[in-house]
């Protein structure tokens, strides 16, 4: 469906759950891959993994929180393979579920310095990459909870709904220039994380119209449409890929 033969494709978080699903379907539509993540050993896995279908892929160790990291993660990019196409800005994290009196300030630098800060370094960096070469195209990864709160996840709504700030804003700064600007709204995904981690599946695909969770290729496949020419009318699109949930 999608042909990227040949697309540098930067991801961050790319290690696993979205980001990795997102790196199976570039790769699977021929594209070459920067598998940016915190873990080294998730990265190694995920490097494995595109490898077995035939990717070209280069590993990419940084904390996206940190300007110098993010600037090396796009230099090595840029210097491997002399562009950017794509951008996947994906790494995110969550927070303890607290009421607002209980939260901690640790973690609020925490969530906003990779959920929001995060996404503004990279895009940032990859914005002057694209402005050189005349093209490209960023794709932010925002949430269901971009439009909607979840009590007791502040901080992890706080930081979304600035990422989809963030996404229009920057999208109508360079809309007179060949760069787009779009972000997908996942609703809840059946990552391996959740998978492992949450107890009660039933309440969280309770919250979707379509009563069940999404997967990672169905993420990905809107993150690769706002990423193709079929969406060459789309800038400062929020996509949602939430089973209903914001249409309730």
């Amino acid at each position: 469906m999608f042909d990227f033969k040949n697309k540098i494709v930067f991801i961050t978080g790319a290690g696993a759950g979205l980001g990795l699903g997102c790196a199976i379907g570039f790769a699977k539509a021929g594209a070459k891959i920067a598998v940016a993540d915190l873990s080294e050993k998730a990265v190694a896995s995920a490097i494995a993994e595109l490898t077995a279908l035939g990717a070209d892929t280069l590993a990419l160790h940084g904390d996206v929180s940190k300007a110098s990291d993010v600037q090396s993660m796009i230099d090595q990019t840029v210097a491997t393979w002399g562009r950017i196409d794509v951008a996947v800005n994906n790494a995110g994290i969550s927070a303890p579920i607290r009421p607002v009196a209980e939260t901690l300030e640790e973690d609020y630098d925490r969530v906003m310095g990779v959920n929001l800060k995060g996404v503004w370094l990279c895009m940032r960096a990859e914005l002057q990459v694209m402005l050189k070469q005349n093209s490209g195209c960023i794709v932010n990864m925002a949430s269901a909870l971009s439009q909607r709160v979840y009590p007791c996840a502040s901080f992890y709504v706080t930081s979304k709904f600035a990422v989809a700030g963030m996404t229009r804003t920057a999208a109508v700064e360079y809309a007179n220039t060949p760069i787009r600007i779009n972000a997908v709204c996942p609703g809840n995904v059946a990552t391996p994380l959740v998978l492992s981690t949450v107890d009660d599946l039933d309440s969280l695909a309770s919250l979707h119209a379509m009563k069940r969770l999404g997967t990672p290729e169905e993420v990905a496949n809107a993150v690769m449409f706002l990423a193709s020419d079929l969406s060459s009318f789309n800038t400062g699109t929020l996509l949602p890929v939430d089973g209903g949930w914001t249409a309730q």
